[in-house]
């Protein structure tokens, strides 16, 4: 498997489990520092590597007056003083080929939204930059279908490349997970994260937004680490009730030791 080197760590087989977590959206310069600040310490007592994540626009909502975040250029000045102040690698969306350039000059992972997945421009776009490319699978992809994704990113000449599991359409507003994917995901050489709190996800269950069921998170959490993925995606807020952004599947700070001391001691077990 090629590895992603990141900062002062690696992703991928045989190294130290990775996890992408903050808050869905940045909701404002004082919020996002306090969060990062906050993640930073909780992550500082495990054996985690962690990515800091919030996205500068959440395109795809339910609702067009549902809050968004602050834009491409505001949004890239707070996530770079959270990477200076805190000095930890940090990741957004990216939405259109216009953006892959300038984000790539802040984001050390450009993260393509599920839904853009087959975006041939978009993914070529991000890939030129040269930056680690998140690809999350579509709910409407098989897993075996992300091969061709990975072959436009490696057409560049990048080989740094995360494939991210989501779940799967299955019904009205209902995913499910399938964790074989992330063993088919993984024999294309490439490390594989399995997103959590998007896997909750109950979308546009709510009428105007989407609905969720945080109480899966763990569980879910701990059954990819137990089937090998590489890293978790695991959005969290301090306050989810308040959360301006999928604020039914967020996980809350306050869980998040418990459930970090053991997906470590779990992903430990499985690399054995």
């Amino acid at each position: 498997m090629h590895l992603i080197s990141l900062k002062n760590f690696f992703i991928g087989k045989g190294q130290p489990l990775a996890v992408i977590s903050g808050p869905c959206v940045i909701e404002g310069e004082s919020e996002t520092l306090f969060a990062a600040e906050a993640l930073v310490k909780i992550f500082s007592k495990v054996g985690i590597n962690f990515v800091f994540k919030a996205s500068y626009d959440k395109a795809n909502r339910s609702s067009s007056s549902s809050f968004r975040g602050p834009g491409l250029d505001e949004g890239l000045r707070i996530l770079e003083k959270v990477k200076t102040e805190f000095d930890i690698p940090v990741t957004s969306d990216v939405h259109t080929p216009q953006e892959a350039e300038a984000a790539s000059s802040v984001l050390d992972i450009l993260q393509i939204p599920a839904f853009l997945c087959r975006q041939t421009d978009l993914i070529l776009s991000a890939a030129s930059t040269g930056a680690i490319v998140n690809v999350k699978k579509g709910q409407f992809m098989a897993p075996w279908d992300m091969k061709n994704v990975v072959d436009k990113i490696r057409s560049t000449g990048n080989q740094n490349i995360i494939l991210t599991e989501r779940g799967v359409t299955f019904g009205y507003n209902n995913l499910v997970s399938d964790m074989r994917s992330l063993k088919i995901m993984q024999g294309f050489d490439v490390p594989v994260c399995f997103d959590a709190t998007h896997s909750v996800q109950l979308p546009g269950g709510q009428g105007t937004s989407s609905g969720g069921q945080r109480e899966f998170i763990p569980l879910l959490a701990k059954a990819a680490v137990a089937a090998g993925a590489d890293c978790i995606f695991m959005e969290a807020h301090p306050n989810p009730a308040a959360a301006k952004s999928d604020k039914m599947s967020v996980l809350d700070f306050q869980e998040l030791p418990q459930l970090l001391s053991i997906l470590e001691r779990l992903y430990r077990v499985v690399q054995e």
